[in-house]
């Protein structure tokens, strides 16, 4: 339904914010329109101004932010009207939904009253009507079980379900334009691809625009008319999605497209070692029970798996969120109770004590999908990377310590010279790059790598997939490594484990899992997977 007739544009639209380091131009006079009906892409690098674009466009702004220039809505600037008028447009018109929908909805609500306020608020209805209305939207974007979910809080839903609880937000007054800020980048691929097939269909349904901010170029491809690039605050180039994929004109957009991680691993040695042995790994979580709730459930998150890891080897865990994989790899590490088998090396370990682990943790290491999450914001880069050292190695001195410190840094590609910075001052791959640095300064022979690379940029995801291999060659390490993007896990892993409900379904070497999948299920996975392959431009 494009119909070509303008109904948002950016204008000469400049963002700035006040800090303490001075001025930060986050958007330097960028020129963009959207046509009612179509579905514009925003794309580029962490940092690269386009979040900001259309928070600025929803005057959404933190408070140490400005905005100038521009934001024509149907013949309106946005960016001069007052709150009363803003909210009129916002929420109605104009609506937005984000990467993580955990953070956008009230842990203390119900899904049915969250739904019903946007309702009340800007169509006036009754609680009886708002109900009805509410129950419809949850049915428009096909949750199970509308009539129970009204009553359910959002952490009773899984990331999929809030997602569509979201889209039904936002449809909820019947909205020219559909914002969406990353929102299938923290989803598994199948749930990535119900969520976009929903998008679609509902644009079809009510012909409102959508603008896609992404870093996944696939997603791009697929289902946007019309892409606008930028790096650095501008707009670097911009065009009809079929042809800006056939022949980019700037150099940055063929780095992005080029961005996909390639190459494949070779697999070990047939004689080489053993390292992590896990056999009829079982892993169980209590649900419920109580005084007066009778017995407890328990839920079986793993269910008697067995896997052994070889030294050099690098074994992908793949399978949709609830799985099981992420528990798997921390039953291995003795970092969750289990039931079975665990062997590092020649020694069972699935019965020792927390005391008789402490000595084992330096050769066996996790990195967690979220930096940010998992480093102290208290603590400089230098004294998280050298924390564990005074635990293993406590002989040191500050001085060999910080001599350690400068070492890890420059193995992962950072400057030393911030090793006195703070983990907010850094991006979310410099982050990656010093939680990586965390485990390898204690030269571990066994690293969990959990999810990675799912919150990073295509080209930064390329960056640390090239550091692991460099680390893993030069090292000798074994990975684990569990991911829901199934490019990445093709150009880590030698061999690849799938994961429904707690167990094994499949199992095999890359190519034989990629190329010939065997079960159902796994042909489900990599159908849903884009294939951005197919996207790939010469350099």
């Amino acid at each position: 339904m494009n119909t070509s007739q303008p109904i948002l544009a950016v204008k000469d639209l400049r963002v700035r914010f006040r800090t303490l380091d001075g001025q930060v131009d986050a958007v330097k006079g960028i020129n963009l329109h959207v046509n009612a009906g179509e579905t514009v892409a925003i794309v580029g690098e962490s940092g690269s101004g386009k979040s900001q674009t259309m928070m600025a466009a929803m005057s959404l702004l933190a408070s140490n932010g400005e905005a100038t220039g521009a934001v024509d809505y149907r013949g309106r600037n946005l960016l001069g009207l007052d709150k009363s008028a803003l909210n009129d447009v916002r929420g109605r018109k104009i609506t937005m939904i984000f990467q993580e929908p955990m953070t956008s909805l009230d842990p203390l609500y119900t899904i049915g009253n969250q739904l019903m306020e946007p309702i009340r608020r800007h169509r006036k209805l009754g609680k009886t009507e708002a109900r009805k209305e509410a129950l419809r939207l949850l049915e428009l974007v096909k949750i199970p079980d509308p009539e129970r979910r009204l009553k359910s809080y959002p952490y009773e839903m899984s990331g999929g379900q809030r997602q569509r609880v979201m889209i039904a937000m936002a449809l909820a007054n019947d909205p020219d334009i559909l914002i969406a800020d990353e929102p299938t980048t923290a989803l598994d691929v199948t749930v990535q691809a119900q969520i976009l097939t929903l998008l679609a269909e509902l644009q079809r349904k009510f012909g409102m625009a959508i603008v896609f901010i992404t870093h996944d170029l696939g997603i791009v491809r697929r289902f946007a008319d019309r892409v606008y690039v930028m790096r650095y605050g501008e707009i670097v180039e911009e065009g009809v999605t079929d042809a800006l994929f056939s022949a980019p004109a700037h150099p940055y957009t063929k780095m992005l497209l080029a961005a996909e991680p390639t190459g494949r691993k070779a697999a070990p040695p047939t004689g080489a070692p053993v390292l992590l042995e896990g056999r009829n790994v079982e892993v169980s979580f209590k649900i419920g029970g109580g005084f007066l709730a009778g017995p407890p459930l328990f839920l079986k998150a793993v269910d008697r798996i067995s896997l052994a890891l070889k030294r050099g080897q690098t074994i992908g865990i793949v399978g949709e969120s609830g799985s099981g994989k992420s528990t798997l790899g921390r039953a291995l590490l003795r970092l969750l109770p289990s039931e079975g088998s665990i062997r590092f090396g020649a020694r069972e370990i699935s019965g020792v004590s927390r005391e008789a682990m402490r000595p084992l943790r330096r050769e066996l290491q996790l990195v967690f999908q979220d930096p940010f999450g998992s480093l102290s914001p208290r603590m400089t880069i230098g004294q998280v990377i050298t924390e564990g050292l005074l635990v293993h190695e406590p002989s040191l001195s500050s001085k060999q310590r910080d001599a350690r410190a400068v070492e890890a840094l420059l193995e992962v590609g950072l400057d030393p010279n911030m090793r006195n910075r703070y983990a907010h001052e850094f991006s979310g791959g410099q982050r990656q790059r010093i939680a990586i640095a965390r485990a390898m300064i204690l030269k571990p022979k066994v690293v969990v790598l959990d999810e990675p690379t799912s919150a990073l940029d295509r080209s930064v995801q390329k960056q640390i997939v090239d550091l692991l291999r460099k680390l893993q060659a030069d090292h000798d390490l074994s990975y684990l490594f569990i991911s829901h993007d199934l490019a990445v896990v093709r150009a880590m892993a030698d061999y690849i484990i799938v994961m429904k409900q707690g167990q094994i379904v499949e199992e095999g070497l890359t190519d034989d899992i990629f190329d010939n999948p065997r079960e159902t299920y796994t042909q489900t996975l990599m159908a849903a997977a884009i294939d951005v392959k197919k996207f790939r431009i010469a350099s």
